[in-house]
């Protein structure tokens, strides 16, 4: 099948009919060449609605999960977005595409070198990779110093999104991670304003864990 009909298809029959509807979504799913930040030994499968190994325990998220979590965000071009799990590259591409500006850490740094060479493929420049653990040995609080962040999107699941993240939210700040044990984990959009955080959930999913997570460690309200 060509590929900007797979594309299309994907977005009317996968996309589009999981509440995915603002046009700054739709029109960066259509821009952007999701093939490309496939490996090739799953092009066939770039456009179907399943996770795509990585290698290393990691994955592509299905199409469908990845636009919902970023349009759970409500971003526009004046926020600045954390993102972790760089992956391939291609969430970080979307965001980048409707954001001003994306840092993404990735533990793995092939995988990182690969999202690197992917993103500049695609003539996306808004973005820094830091090849780090996001969860442990890497200090947030010396590498970004004060909340800076519009905007969080933990690609990687946990039992419970740790305050350590919601720490670098601005105020008015958003979140979305996915959370819980298998078989029952949820997306879930965290709210920062006046100082307190506010928790919903958006859907039911599932991700492989987010490396090194401690699963003892839960959000303080």
């Amino acid at each position: 099948m060509d590929n900007e009909v797979a594309r299309t298809n994907m977005i009317e029959q996968q996309i589009r009919p999981w509440n995915v509807l603002e046009m700054q979504t739709l029109n960066a799913l259509g821009a952007l060449r999701r093939e490309d930040f496939v490996p090739p030994a799953y092009h066939d499968l770039a456009f179907v609605d399943v996770q795509i190994p990585l290698g290393d325990g990691e994955v592509m998220l299905e199409p469908k999960v990845s636009a919902r979590m970023m349009e759970a965000l409500h971003l526009d071009k004046r926020d600045t977005v954390l993102e972790i799990g760089t992956g391939t590259g291609y969430l970080t591409a979307l965001l980048c595409l409707v954001s001003k500006q994306v840092t993404s850490v990735e533990i793995n740094s092939v995988l990182m070198s690969q999202a690197e060479r992917n993103l500049c493929m695609a003539g996306i420049s808004n973005f820094t990779l830091v090849n780090a653990d996001a969860h442990n040995g890497w200090s947030v609080s010396s590498d970004f110093g004060s909340p800076q962040f519009d905007a969080i999107l933990i690609s990687g699941s946990l039992n419970r999104i740790p305050n350590t993240f919601t720490d670098l939210l601005v105020d008015g700040g958003r979140l979305v991670g996915i959370e819980g044990e298998e078989p029952a984990m949820q997306a879930v959009l965290y709210r920062k304003s006046g100082g307190s955080v506010t928790r919903d959930t958006l859907f039911e999913t599932w991700a492989p864990r987010l490396r090194n997570a401690e699963d003892k460690e839960e959000f303080v309200f």
